[in-house]
């Protein structure tokens, strides 16, 4: 191994070693990010939005829907991932 590639394969190792202690959750025998299942459970939060302003015919009086919605999912998924993980 030249001295570059053993620089490469070190540096790629030591940066590899903060991913040890994310937390993980088992769905059906398979281990995902806490934070895909946050933003999984943000779609389905801002769904659930949608559908709570469209029932109540509020979605007229919200902004521009193609901010709002990516809005409330970034803010749902913030939300639960700092109250269940943090």
């Amino acid at each position: 191994m030249t001295k570059v590639r053993l620089f490469g394969v070190t540096v790629t190792c030591l940066l590899c070693t903060g991913c040890s202690r994310a937390p993980s959750i088992s769905i059906i025998g398979s281990f995902f990010p806490a934070w895909m299942v946050c933003l999984i459970a943000g779609v389905v939060l801002a769904f659930a939005v949608r559908y709570l302003l469209l029932r109540y015919r509020l979605e007229s009086e919200v902004g521009p829907v193609a901010l709002f919605y990516p809005c409330v999912v970034a803010a749902s998924t913030c939300l639960l991932w700092l109250i269940f993980f943090r």
